[in-house]
């Protein structure tokens, strides 16, 4: 039995008006990731990877062509309900943790529960098993300062994680790491996709990263290619 399509996109295309020119960044990119399939989108910098990243997230609206997500079409939802969508579907994880400063770890994976009105005993209840899964049973309560670059990642991760989404995106989740701790953090990624069923898009530099996933496409001139 075949798995179903998590995200799809079909003659994706994005240009951006610069003076009387027309900059063409993506041009007609299909994709399309299954329940459960890991794959990397890898590419110089300039490429569009960032852009397509963005389109596939429903952060910013393709020229044309169309973006498919858990079975809806983004374009076609309006704000709110992309924004609803992408609290319950989606996870992110980016280069650098983006956490809330001013918070604890446990309150900040607490954080996407809460925007989607989990109850909040709930909340910290789903938020504390996953930070013990990535090894933060100790650490519930130390802000982001008192992290490490390593800690701070696998707090993110959770974070994108406990929504339990059917895919998290991640954007150079390691090109912030020292290499010991980019491959543990590595090692996390992939345990947890595994054991949760989570399929992940990783946009990335780091070959050994790539090299991990199921599959590989490359990003040149705006064209996305089997590599």
């Amino acid at each position: 039995m075949s798995k179903s399509v998590v995200l799809e996109c079909r003659q994706l295309i994005k240009t951006y008006q610069e003076g009387p020119e027309a900059v063409s960044v993506l041009k007609q990119v299909d994709l399309k990731l299954h329940a459960g399939e890991r794959i990397a989108i890898v590419g110089s910098s300039g490429s569009g990877k960032t852009t397509l990243l963005n389109m596939l997230a429903g952060l910013d609206i393709p020229t044309s062509g169309s973006v498919w997500l858990a079975g809806e079409e983004l374009s076609a939802l309006s704000e709110r309900k992309r924004g609803l969508l992408r609290n319950r579907a989606l996870g992110f994880v980016y280069q650098f943790h983006h956490l809330l400063p001013e918070f604890t770890s446990l309150e900040n994976v607490c954080m996407p529960l809460l925007i989607g009105t989990t109850p909040i005993v709930e909340a910290r209840e789903r938020a504390i098993k996953l930070l013990e899964r990535v090894g933060l049973q100790h650490r519930i309560n130390h802000k982001p300062s008192e992290l490490s670059g390593g800690e701070r990642q696998r707090v993110a991760i959770a974070r994108a994680l406990v929504n339990r989404p059917e895919l998290v995106l991640l954007d150079e989740p390691t090109g912030n790491l020292d290499r010991s701790t980019a491959q543990k953090i590595q090692a996390l990624m992939l345990e947890l996709s595994e054991s949760l069923g989570t399929s992940f898009l990783v946009v990335t530099h780091d070959p050994d990263l790539a090299a991990q996933m199921q599959a590989v496409w490359r990003l040149e001139d705006g064209v996305l290619v089997t590599d």
